[in-house]
């Protein structure tokens, strides 16, 4: 009689603990607060750039080996990549630099911890001016909501 006992109680048990998984799965989702933090990303990478602040740019990508970046048909993985490439073609003030503006086109969730932006984004009063769209891609971190993955296109050659 004891073993029914038991196997009931498991069940209970197992039974709460993934009903609570479950609910604070389902609980969250992608909201306004979401869609705001997430252009608030780009916003600073933008002013960040503006102001010659390369490090400050980079805190908008996610600090992993983990981290794409697709640019001029080239592939780089990691954050420590991605940051060497744009100081050895942009340096870190403002006079190479130069001014960086984007136009976000749309954010659309990827459920309640992912999102993707489109957008389009300009470079000036460098030599190394362009333009051109991109599509980032932006997972919710224990610090923050951070670039996991960046697609930029240029419209030059």
């Amino acid at each position: 009689m004891l073993l029914p006992v038991r196997a009931a109680v498991w069940v209970l048990a197992f039974a709460t603990v993934w009903s609570g998984c479950a609910t604070s799965r389902v609980g969250r989702a992608f909201g306004p607060a979401d869609d705001r933090a997430v252009r608030s990303v780009l916003s600073a990478q933008q002013d960040a750039w503006n102001n010659g602040d390369l490090e400050g740019y980079m805190a908008g990508y996610a600090q992993s080996p983990d981290l794409v970046f697709t640019s001029g048909s080239k592939i780089r993985r990691g954050w420590q990549e991605t940051h060497d490439k744009y100081k050895a073609k942009y340096g870190s003030d403002p006079s190479t630099m130069g001014t960086l503006a984007f136009e976000i086109l749309g954010v659309q969730s990827l459920g309640a911890d992912g999102a993707i932006v489109l957008g389009r984004w300009k470079l000036t009063n460098t030599p190394n001016a362009g333009s051109g769209v991109f599509s980032v891609a932006l997972a919710r971190t224990p610090s923050g909501w951070k670039v996991v993955h960046d697609h930029t296109s240029s419209d030059t050659p």
